[in-house]
């Protein structure tokens, strides 16, 4: 029978990181997605409510928390501990190279291997990079579409995205990749606790994982 000793691996900034990135970011999908298209009785708005601008200020919020939650993802990826750093599990390693195409053979069932890591494997470590990379965009996009004029979102977002409509377009696609991502997280790690006793949600609230314990 094998045997199980406690490692803290997640730090309190990554699990505020978390904690704010997820509930900001379907907030900001549900806000975002009635202000492209508001199914409310919006043409009450005039009279007695004003629904677009409760959901606007809404999203407002959660972006300036989602933008918050990115800025200290970043700072982890350099001044983190061992396992939030980018270079413990980008594919820029030979042993992180195997890793990636490992657990992509685990996660499509073609094989019983799975090297187990405390931190991320390669492949969800590689997901969860691009993902903030597009965050970045989409923040940027999203600062651009508030302050339009004469602000430095403005020189910004110009130079990186063209007009304000190609932005919005940009900051609409990328509103359904963050639905996506957001889906298929929670399905492997659902899947990854059900199949291993490392704890991983546990460890996302209090940061300790279980490792096999060497004989």
């Amino acid at each position: 029978m094998a045997v199980y000793e406690k490692k803290y691996v997640w730090g309190i900034l990554l699990r505020l990181f978390h904690w704010t990135f997820a509930p900001s970011i379907f907030t900001l999908i549900v806000t975002g997605l009635y202000i492209h298209w508001p199914w409310t009785n919006t043409w009450l708005e005039g009279s007695h409510q004003f629904t677009m601008a409760t959901m606007r200020w809404i999203h407002f919020i959660a972006g300036m928390l989602f933008t918050c939650a990115v800025l200290a993802r970043l700072y982890l990826w350099f001044f983190g501990n061992k396992y939030e750093r980018v270079w413990d599990f980008l594919p820029i390693t030979g042993r992180n190279i195997k890793n990636l195409f490992s657990t992509l053979l685990y996660y499509a069932y073609l094989t019983d291997h799975h090297e187990e890591r405390l931190g991320h494997n390669a492949l969800a470590g590689t997901a969860y990079f691009f993902t903030i990379l597009l965050a970045i965009v989409q923040f940027l996009t999203g600062l651009y579409l508030l302050y339009p004029e004469g602000s430095i979102f403005t020189s910004i977002g110009a130079s990186l995205f063209g007009t304000q409509q190609e932005a919005r377009f940009i900051h609409y696609i990328l509103n359904w990749y963050f639905a996506w991502f957001a889906l298929v997280h929670i399905y492997i790690v659902v899947w990854n606790d059900i199949r291993h006793p490392e704890g991983l949600i546990s460890s996302i609230f209090d940061g300790f994982k279980f490792a096999k314990k060497e004989q």
